[in-house]
């Protein structure tokens, strides 16, 4: 017989709520990504990626739309997509912080306290993203059988 690598947990409907919110947010920030926030979205690649700045906002962008398109529609592999988005905002954190290192104003962050502030959204992010795909869940209870 063979083994399915599809992973599975269910969830509530305020988790497909907030699972639909997120990800129609990733999609239209990708969007933002590869047309008209272009410019801010640059300006938050840190110095020491060595890619053009444009590459990789068009790169991100493209990946925020096929992340937020994922967790929307592709619920075979919703826990694996949550896994996947959470794992791209810790990737992509180092932009943040480089946004408050630097100083640098984007997306009406034009202040130390308000791109300090950001970074501890990130984090918010990251637990969205595995608590409304059903992946904190599934991580959890596959830990405590292990245990």
């Amino acid at each position: 017989m063979e083994k399915s690598n599809q992973l599975t947990m269910q969830t509530t409907k305020a988790q497909h709520f907030f699972r639909i919110l997120l990800g129609a947010f990733m999609v239209v920030a990708g969007i933002g990504h590869l047309t008209f926030q272009r410019a801010e979205f640059q300006a938050q690649v840190p110095n020491w990626i060595p890619l053009s700045k444009d590459l990789v906002v068009i790169l991100s962008g493209v990946m925020e739309v096929a992340l937020g398109a994922s967790i929307i529609f592709w619920k075979r592999e919703r826990i694996k997509a949550g896994m996947a988005l959470a794992l791209f905002y810790v990737l992509v954190f180092p932009g943040n912080i480089a946004q408050y290192l630097n100083g640098t104003n984007a997306f009406g962050l034009d202040t130390d306290g308000a791109r300090l502030g950001r970074l501890f959204f990130q984090p918010v992010l990251v637990v969205w993203a595995l608590w409304s795909t059903g992946a904190l869940a599934y991580l959890i209870s596959h830990n405590l059988r292990r245990k």
